[in-house]
């Protein structure tokens, strides 16, 4: 890249995070109703609702993570971290962060310190966790997404992110453990728990 080329970038990078402020903000003064989750993909505002075949998924990878690193872990469901692309400001419903994580200036948490992404498919928000999420995670350099789609009954696990993507995935229906050893998570993730929907 140039110095032009840079400059550039990091002024798109600042007018898009002032953007996302400016939604937020205004999402914040709306009347969400309880029980819906409200993140910002590409520009577009999307609302969903919390299920709770959903919650139940979250709280397995949460426990796993919780028993591998302790109770202290930097892990979070559902708060705000902006991720390259226009607009991004998602709220993964799981994101592990290194221990070194800090707060930027505006006290956002930093999509370069995020280890590990998990998404639970909901129907109507699938094609953002399958396409739109897995490239903004791989641009980001995220080196572990793991899809777990209740519908499908199955995982879809993508790692080590290359040119702003991920390769094919490997599969693991529910009930079946998922072996993350060597990832970052080192763990063998149970899934027989999953409910399906």
């Amino acid at each position: 890249m140039t110095v032009l080329e840079d400059r550039i970038a990091m002024a798109d990078a600042d007018a898009n995070t002032k953007r996302l402020d400016e939604w937020f903000e205004r999402l914040e003064r709306m009347p969400v109703p309880e029980g819906f989750r409200v993140e910002i993909v590409g520009g577009s505002v999307h609302m969903t609702p919390q299920r709770d075949t959903h919650w139940e998924i979250i709280r397995e990878f949460l426990w796993a993570i919780e028993d591998r690193f302790g109770r202290k872990v930097k892990v979070f469901s559902d708060v705000r971290i902006d991720f390259p692309g226009h607009e991004n400001g998602f709220c993964p419903d799981i994101a592990l962060l290194k221990d070194t994580a800090k707060k930027d200036a505006k006290g956002h948490w930093r999509y370069q310190d995020v280890r590990f992404v998990a998404e639970v498919i909901s129907k109507g928000t699938a094609g953002n966790d399958y396409v739109h999420k897995r490239l903004a995670y791989a641009e980001a350099e995220v080196p572990l997404y793991v899809i777990a789609d209740p519908y499908q009954g199955r995982c879809h696990i993508y790692t080590d992110p290359k040119s702003g993507d991920y390769d094919d995935p490997v599969r693991v229906d529910f009930g079946t453990d998922i072996d993350l050893t060597g990832t970052v998570v080192d763990l063998v993730l149970k899934t027989d728990g999953f409910p399906r929907d």
